[in-house]
């Protein structure tokens, strides 16, 4: 089954999500774009998608774009997609969506116009009148963007950012999918020391191990897809047990992290006991601004931005604190901040900075790796 499919991702992680398409998945029509990736496959690309994307939020089929200026052509357009090739008679297919700069600007509406297509394209395929929808999930989207109306299938479910092994996290947690995409930037492979002063529920310090031991950060977990008989359990098997023939559990890296809340610190080590990277991540209890830095390898922090659990002034005063302590030690630095003074109190200008988004929170991963000085503090 040729299919056209979409991965919504974070802003800014675009390009990483489609080079894991391209060398990952070995897949050749892949075209990047604001917010999303377009790419081409088959069901078994499908399920191997959800199973080993680090850094996609979700995996959606591709069913067609039409133009949608009233709610005729909404209609129309998405009682012609051949929702019977997806949908069996029992199937659950609730509907959700958005719209931009469009004349259909009301959701509810538009939610009930493409539900009623959907039912009558059902009804004249199964002949029944009434869905009872207590089978399997088909979660129905449409993207309404400049009159310009997309549907698609969502085949993930949950979100790819939940992998099943953090229940549990702070109170301002780092999104899996930004941590895994973070450590992609740095090219770390774990041939150098990783170490997280702000490990918080130990999100990077995780997504490093799952990474270095090529573990699928899928497989914990389950898709919705996974019920759906249009492609098959043996689809699903097969990648599983070709995602568990790549891993390497026995494999060993130098990753440590730390942070001077203990209940963090404990939440950190359940999280990758459930990840199975308790053999290769150390949790320890640290004050990150008075820690020892030297012989560090790779730094990776995600330190309090003053928008949640700090205010600005204290987040500032621990940034500077922060890069006091680090000095010049590591020989790589990324660091995550949506304070745009974070390298004045930090007390070194980044080598190269790139834009990301924690959510809908915009920030800056600032990158050191060309091994400048850090200038001397006037006074000293």
């Amino acid at each position: 089954m040729k299919l056209t499919m979409c991965c919504p991702t974070l802003f800014g992680l675009e390009g990483i999500v489609a080079d894991e398409l391209r060398f990952g998945g070995k897949l050749s029509a892949v075209r990047a774009e604001n917010g999303r990736v377009i790419f081409e496959g088959d069901e078994n690309t499908l399920a191997w998608a959800n199973l080993n994307l680090r850094c996609a939020e979700r995996v959606l089929i591709r069913l067609g774009a039409f133009p949608a200026r009233s709610f005729d052509e909404l209609f129309e357009g998405v009682r012609a997609l051949p929702w019977e090739q997806f949908i069996p008679e029992d199937g659950a297919f609730p509907v959700k969506g958005h719209s931009l700069d469009s004349a259909l600007h009301s959701i509810p509406d538009c939610q009930k116009i493409v539900k009623k297509a959907v039912v009558e394209r059902l009804h004249a395929a199964y002949g029944l009148s009434w869905f009872a929808e207590t089978g399997a999930r088909y979660q129905i989207q449409f993207a309404i963007m400049h009159d310009m109306a997309e549907i698609y299938l969502d085949t993930s479910g949950a979100g790819l950012h939940k992998r099943g092994y953090r229940a549990n996290a702070n109170a301002a947690p780092l999104r899996e999918t930004l941590a895994a995409a973070m450590v992609k930037l740095a090219r770390w492979r774990g041939r150098e020391p990783l170490l997280d002063p702000f490990c918080g529920s130990g999100t990077i310090a995780i997504e490093a191990a799952l990474l270095a031991q090529r573990r699928a950060p899928g497989l914990l977990r389950t898709f919705d897809a996974e019920k759906w008989p249009c492609i098959g359990a043996a689809v699903w098997q097969q990648a599983r047990e070709s995602a568990l023939d790549l891993a390497d559990g026995s494999a060993r890296f130098d990753i440590v992290g730390s942070d001077i809340d203990p209940q963090c610190v404990q939440l950190s080590i359940e999280n990758a006991r459930k990840a199975g990277v308790s053999g290769t991540v150390f949790f320890e209890c640290a004050d990150a601004a008075k820690r020892d830095y030297s012989g560090q390898g790779v730094l990776f922090a995600n330190p309090p931005y003053g928008e949640r659990l700090l205010d600005v002034q204290t987040a500032e005063k621990l940034y500077a604190a922060f890069g006091r302590a680090v000095g010049d030690s590591p020989k790589r630095q990324y660091i995550l901040s949506s304070d745009a003074m974070f390298e004045r109190c930090y007390g070194k200008k980044a080598d190269k900075r790139r834009k990301l988004y924690n959510g809908m929170l915009k920030c800056d991963l600032y990158m050191y790796f060309k091994h400048s000085p850090r200038p001397s503090a006037k006074g000293s």
